[in-house]
């Protein structure tokens, strides 16, 4: 049996449909933006097609969710793709025409659950596939999510097991690379009971995984996980969330710059603490959504930079969240930006050097390479400077390259360099 660590040697990187279009993602929206991966990410390295949370309910049509709204369901009490949504879903066809296209694309295809069994399954009391239990017998009636009425969280029994097996089984004969699943790995939203509750859940997730003879990527959410849980992460799941959802406003995006330094070290090859979604591009197509319907990015160009040079040399999954084929160019060149994403695949040691005020510097390690990140956190524009003798041990003139402009220069002992208000300075300082 394959170690799932080997699903994801590097850190994904793909589109996730939740910061455009909600719950209400459609068939037509996926494949679209499937067609522009292909076409225009793909050759670097961008593979992942992720279609976010409520695909099973028929009623969807914004970022809210509906209470106890009725699910399209099977009769084992697994959610299946609503039609109306997904029109190749129809006679039991699931998601199998939608991955087989993405996949015919050069792409691979993901899709959100939620953690437990749906409320629906249990008041029914369907019967789990291959199972002697029923959904009402596995039930935690006690164990809901605070927002999201659709699942009732598992018992630690036999018949929990089997329920997983049941849905990851059928995932895989879809033809499922990437499993986001949700409500399961937070701390503050259960603070009735154990603070990590879910972890026998995450447990069962990954034993159905392993044995259901597909390789499947395994992410976890929301944030924050729990730093204490970094081991028992790390031996089931591919990545996990820092942060509840993360949108385009300065302040969480200062707030990650202390996740980052609290889980700097722990990322592997096959485990990577995750920051969440790239929120760039075009957002909240479909309603309101921390931000005005259908906008670009709230985050300015200098925000921009700074997103990216700090998931970058973290070494963050990158999910994009706007709309694919309404890129501009400026957007587009950030993704397409080949030593960055060199950076990002290939970086290892990353951790925060410096931070003063209004200054952060991070480092990372690379093949006979530094790499250099300067971020400007005051409101107004600043000089950085960093000494280089912090990470170069000799004293000599070193070939350095500015990432994101392309230029290049010959420097000695500092780098300094005028930095506008939340900007960021990106090197790769050859050794």
């Amino acid at each position: 049996m394959l170690d799932f660590k080997d699903f994801a040697k590097t850190p994904p990187l793909g589109w996730n449909s939740w910061d455009c279009f909600g719950a209400a993602v459609n068939e037509k929206q996926l494949k679209e933006n499937a067609v522009y991966m292909a076409e225009n990410l793909k050759e670097y390295g961008w593979e992942y097609i992720v279609c976010d949370i409520q695909w099973y309910e028929p009623k969807a049509k914004d970022n809210d969710y509906n209470n106890f709204t009725e699910l399209d369901m099977d009769e084992y009490g697994r959610l299946i793709p609503a039609v109306n949504r997904f029109p190749s879903s129809k006679n039991g066809k699931g998601f199998k025409e939608i991955a087989d296209f993405v996949h015919s694309l050069g792409l691979k295809f993901g899709i959100h659950i939620m953690r437990g069994v749906p409320r629906q399954a249990v008041h029914k009391n369907c019967p789990i596939l291959n199972s002697k239990y029923t959904c009402r017998e596995i039930a935690h009636h006690f164990s809901v999510c605070s927002w999201n009425t659709d699942m009732y969280g598992l018992y630690n029994c036999e018949g929990a097991q089997d329920y997983y097996n049941s849905i990851i089984n059928m995932y895989a004969s879809w033809g499922v690379d990437f499993i986001k699943c949700d409500d399961i790995c937070v701390t503050e939203f259960r603070k009735w009971d154990n603070p990590y509750t879910a972890d026998y859940e995450i447990e069962m997730i990954r034993k159905a995984i392993d044995g259901c003879a597909r390789e499947i990527v395994l992410s976890l959410s929301p944030g924050p996980a729990p730093r204490d849980k970094a081991a028992h992460l790390s031996k089931n799941a591919n990545m996990w969330r820092l942060t509840g959802d993360f949108w385009d406003k300065w302040e969480p995006l200062y707030d990650m710059f202390s996740k980052c330094r609290e889980w700097q070290g722990v990322s592997k090859k096959g485990n990577y603490p995750d920051c969440d979604m790239l929120p760039i591009g075009t957002l909240s197509k479909n309603g309101t959504c921390h931000g005005p319907q259908n906008r670009k990015s709230q985050f300015t160009p200098p925000e921009h930079y700074t997103l990216m040079s700090l998931w970058g040399i973290f070494g963050s999954p990158l999910m994009i969240g706007g709309n694919l084929p309404e890129l501009d160019e400026f957007t587009l060149s950030l993704l397409t930006n080949k030593e960055y994403l060199k950076m990002h695949k290939s970086a290892y040691n990353a951790k925060e050097l410096l931070r003063e005020d209004g200054f952060i510097a991070w480092g990372a390690d690379g093949e006979n390479v530094k790499y250099l990140a300067l971020f400007n956190t005051a409101e107004r524009e600043k000089e950085l400077s960093f000494d280089l003798s912090d990470i170069l041990e000799e004293k000599r003139y070193y070939d350095v390259l500015n990432i994101w402009s392309g230029e290049k220069s010959e420097i000695r002992n500092k780098i300094s360099v005028k930095t506008p208000p939340h900007g960021a300075k990106l090197y790769k300082i050859s050794i």
